[in-house]
């Protein structure tokens, strides 16, 4: 009888019944499955797509902030310089001296620009009212294929630099050109700039239409600007533009990009 129960036993434990149920059970255990590859495809293809329609997106909002910091800068310039008018007599910087002295002298490349419109001397000049080297960069010219370019920067003193255009200062001939601001009271400024007859000037009813300071560009539809530039603006299609009167204001250019 002890017999028996201990093989009844025994056989309760490790009968063909028990061991039925442990292999059922290895057979409903889940199992791990990954992605097939027209699964990763089809995630691939998803991702381009809205890489694609968002990143012009992006691009286009970085550059609206970096073409407000522009803004930003021009008007910290041109409070700068009506500080300075107002300490001299109401009278513009004259400084064709620096215009010649500053590293790289006057015009250091061959073609166009036919002028020096940098604004090295500026940044001299308008130091003790303007306390802040940052802002003559525009944030978008930098890093841009136009930032080391000669025709752009300009190194002033000992170390700021600049990447600003002045047409209006970019001559130092003696006496001073009749489109150019060298010395001059507001009044004498603008009546100059009607009798030079400056096409790029254009003809001004008063301080609101003198252009001061803007960023560089590079006219597609002038030949003598080289190849790799041509075409090129520090924003897209156009540029920002410091007035005699202190505002600032955007300008589209269909001669740009």
């Amino acid at each position: 009888m002890i017999a028996r129960r201990r093989g009844s036993s025994c056989a309760g434990r490790g009968g063909p019944g028990a061991s039925g149920a442990h292999r059922v059970g290895r057979r409903n255990a889940p199992t791990a499955r990954g992605f097939t590859l027209i699964e990763l495809l089809v995630v691939i293809a998803i991702i381009a797509v809205l890489s694609a329609i968002l990143f012009p997106v992006f691009a286009g909002a970085r550059e609206k902030a970096r073409q407000a910091a522009c803004t930003s800068n021009l008007r910290q310039v041109g409070a700068a310089l009506l500080l300075y008018v107002s300490d001299y007599d109401d009278r513009l910087p004259d400084r064709r001296d620096l215009k010649q002295t500053l590293p790289g002298g006057f015009r250091p490349w061959p073609g166009w620009p036919p002028s020096d419109p940098r604004g090295g001397w500026a940044v001299v000049v308008l130091d003790p009212y303007a306390r802040n080297a940052g802002i003559w960069n525009c944030p978008s010219v930098a890093g841009s294929a136009l930032g080391n370019r000669p025709e752009v920067l300009q190194v002033a003193g000992a170390g700021p630099v600049t990447r600003y255009w002045l047409w209006r200062f970019d001559r130092p001939d003696n006496p001073v050109p009749l489109d150019n601001l060298w010395g001059k009271m507001d009044a004498q400024a603008v009546q100059d700039l009607r009798v030079a007859n400056n096409p790029q000037a254009g003809i001004p009813d008063g301080p609101a239409d003198v252009e001061m300071v803007v960023d560089p560009y590079f006219p597609a539809t002038i030949p003598t600007v080289p190849a790799e530039i041509r075409g090129r603006s520090v924003h897209f299609g156009g540029r920002n533009r410091l007035f005699l009167d202190g505002h600032v204001k955007y300008l589209r250019d269909a001669r740009t990009q």
